[in-house]
């Protein structure tokens, strides 16, 4: 019974049992659940971008036209860094979210080891944020974007190759 703290069984699915030894996808929540932490990562970016925007400007750092044509010199470091970072969670991330979709959609191209990889581009997408927007490291920054690339680049091969049979 629900909220009674025992675990019932699951209803019996209508069909045949997957035989012995079968892969199963993951579930589409579990697909998604990363999909939406970064989503969530992303929005906070865009929070903090649009908090340092506005304290620079109520500092009479920057004015609305210094954003006429995306950002002028005149905008300093700090709003340029934020800025910069979130620009990078709309860039490449794009592919991760397809890919995401796709997986859903297409559960037998999504083997059990995609939401971990999924999850793993997600931290590293988050490490990358945190480096830039702190100490901002390049060589750490560079390292960090590197593998949360790696990570993507295996996702998409590892579903091209369940999509083409092998």
């Amino acid at each position: 019974q629900r909220g009674s703290g025992t675990l019932t069984p699951a209803p019996a699915r209508a069909g045949p049992a997957p035989h012995r030894g079968a892969v199963l996808s993951p579930s589409p929540a579990a697909l998604l659940a990363p999909v939406f932490a970064l989503a969530f990562w992303t929005f906070l970016v865009l929070l903090r971008l649009a908090f340092v925007r506005i304290r620079a400007g109520l500092c009479g750092q920057i004015s609305p036209g210094d954003f006429r044509l995306g950002e002028s010199p005149q905008v300093p470091a700090p709003v340029t860094l934020v800025n910069r970072n979130y620009m990078n969670l709309l860039e490449l991330p794009v592919l991760f979210y397809a890919l995401s979709l796709i997986l859903v959609a297409q559960p037998a191209l999504a083997g059990p080891w995609a939401p971990g990889l999924q999850w793993a581009y997600v931290g590293l997408r988050i490490v990358h944020s945190v480096v830039h927007q702190s100490y901002n490291n390049v060589l750490h920054r560079l390292a960090v974007f590197a593998a949360s690339n790696a990570v993507l680049v295996t996702l998409w091969t590892l579903a091209a190759l369940r999509l083409a049979g092998t």
